[in-house]
């Protein structure tokens, strides 16, 4: 059983800046397919998702981008990342001036590498492995990228979101055009052309939006 998971992450990727956020480091992934029977070795559990925390998604970037585009969005608030993943978006928060940003992910590994890419762009997150769409967050701004490709997930983060939005929170989404992206309760705010992977992605750039929920 793997126990080190943070000498796991600096052995299996590398330190790199996401070409459309290139201010900032994060340990990524060059090859996905490879990290990802690794894992699977290494923890001995057949069917281990993809290790979404190693990558760069194209709405995470997309969504850093704005936030560091745009401080005021963030700034001296309380931020929550959903999905955190590698905690891009969560450290561009902090950057920008967030009083403070939580990186959610029920994934052990996300935490892990968010934490460990707080500290290479110098700032300091919290991390949680709790599904944060089981209670209300305590967050001004809740950040969400790449998150709507699964209709059962898209499903439930709507009503969740919704839902916060209803408490005064204000919601932004970043989507390069996921199956279930609810467009129709979305209004998109800005657009952008993040370079890509095949190896992730079905095109080198994406057009991307970010999008704020509605009222």
């Amino acid at each position: 059983m793997l126990t080190d998971v943070p000498a796991f992450i600096r052995t299996n990727t590398r330190i790199n800046a996401p070409p459309h956020v290139p201010e900032l480091k994060l340990h990524l992934a060059d090859d996905a397919v490879a990290l990802w029977e690794m894992t699977e070795e290494e923890l001995e559990e057949i069917g281990l998702p993809p290790p979404f925390w190693a990558f760069a998604w194209a709405g995470g970037q997309a969504l850093a981008r704005h936030v560091l585009d745009h401080p005021e969005i963030v700034r001296g608030k309380r931020v929550l990342d959903v999905a955190s993943g590698s905690g891009l978006v969560g450290i561009a928060a902090m950057c920008a001036g967030a009083a403070a940003a939580t990186c959610a992910d029920i994934d052990t590994f996300a935490g892990h590498a968010a934490r460990l890419n707080g500290a290479l762009n110098g700032v300091s997150l919290s991390t949680t492995e709790t599904d944060p769409l089981e209670s209300p967050a305590d967050a001004e701004v809740i950040l969400v990228g790449d998150l709507f490709y699964d209709r059962d997930i898209a499903t439930r983060l709507l009503a969740w979101l919704q839902a916060q939005s209803a408490r005064g929170c204000d919601v932004l989404v970043g989507d390069p055009g996921r199956s279930y992206l609810p467009k129709d309760a979305l209004e998109k705010i800005a657009e952008y052309a993040v370079p890509t992977t095949r190896m992730l992605e079905d095109a080198e750039v994406k057009r991307t939006g970010v999008w704020r929920l509605r009222a």
